[in-house]
């Protein structure tokens, strides 16, 4: 009976360590099988060459998310730029409802998947913004200060795009009265009427309205100041209108007036009376006979 059975061990098998896990391969994953064990999962892959999204493991396999907010999140990572992901809109795309919407669209919020924020657009109203975060660790990091690195320098278009150039000095009037400020600007304004390319900003506006004021004061007709600024202009695109209409403030500013020094205020220009007396107009601040007519001095008859 010296005849051994061989279906038996000769000896109890050790116990499993960390290192020897049946369930951990080589890499220290335990959550993927060695590929000769039998059973498990299998994967049947197929390169993908069009429509598809790159999703990292530390989503897929994230151990605080909820099924529902790593499908919402690899959702959402699909999708294009612009696409409404409100909570009613993802509630009418998928079955699971507005409830459970929302508590997984917090989850990605939590974990950094997922960052909204509440801004208002030009029209005055406010919208909810959405961004939607792949790497939410590599997002935070980009965010820090460079410790320790010497930023690198700005470039030249850089630079020029955030300082824009600054516009030449244009002639300042002698009284810069609001009465000569306001239609200043007011013309500045409609120049692009006459020519499309004379479209100025509030910033271009408010540094060429002294320089127009400046003509206003030496008693040149608005016209006449319109049209010094958009006649016999270069043809093509302007690069700087602004640049361009402040030099032609400079260079054609008329004299000053004879009877009027720099340190004269500008001229008042009243609102025109209709004198009951004569039925003749004349300016004045407020209604009233004319000077003839409250004088005596107004001839009268058929030869007046």
């Amino acid at each position: 009976m010296d005849t051994q059975n061989t279906s038996v061990p000769p000896h109890a098998p050790s116990r499993t360590t960390d290192d020897n896990h049946p369930n951990q391969n080589r890499h220290g994953d335990r959550h993927r099988p060695p590929p000769d064990r039998p059973g498990g999962l299998l994967h049947d892959n197929t390169r993908h060459t069009t429509r598809f999204t790159v999703i990292g493991n530390h989503l897929a396999q994230h151990r605080q998310l909820s099924l529902l907010a790593i499908g919402l999140a690899v959702h959402l990572q699909s999708l294009p730029k612009g696409v409404r992901v409100d909570i009613k809109t993802l509630a009418a795309r998928f079955p699971e409802g507005a409830t459970r919407i929302a508590g997984a669209l917090r989850e990605l919020e939590a974990h950094g998947y997922l960052r909204r924020t509440r801004e208002r657009v030009p029209d005055g109203r406010i919208v909810t913004r959405t961004v939607s975060c792949n790497q939410p660790g590599a997002t935070r990091r980009s965010h820090r200060p460079h410790e320790g690195r010497t930023p690198a320098p700005s470039r030249p278009h850089e630079k020029h795009a955030a300082t824009p150039k600054a516009l030449p000095a244009v002639p300042q009037p002698a009284c810069p009265a609001p009465a000569l400020l306001r239609p200043a600007t007011d013309l500045l304004a409609r120049l692009h009427r006459r020519d499309p390319r004379l479209l100025l900003s509030a910033r271009e506006a408010a540094h060429l309205a002294p320089g127009v004021a400046a003509w206003l004061e030496r008693e040149v007709n608005p016209e006449l100041v319109r049209e010094a600024l958009t006649t016999d202009l270069p043809p093509g695109p302007l690069r700087r209108p602004a640049a361009l209409l402040a030099h032609r403030l400079t260079a054609r500013l008329p004299p000053l007036p004879p009877y009027r020094t720099p340190s004269s205020p500008p001229p008042v220009h009243h609102p025109l009376q209709n004198c009951p007396g004569c039925d003749r107009a004349f300016r004045a601040p407020e209604a009233g006979r004319c000077r003839d007519c409250a004088t005596g001095d107004r001839k009268t008859g058929p030869h007046a």
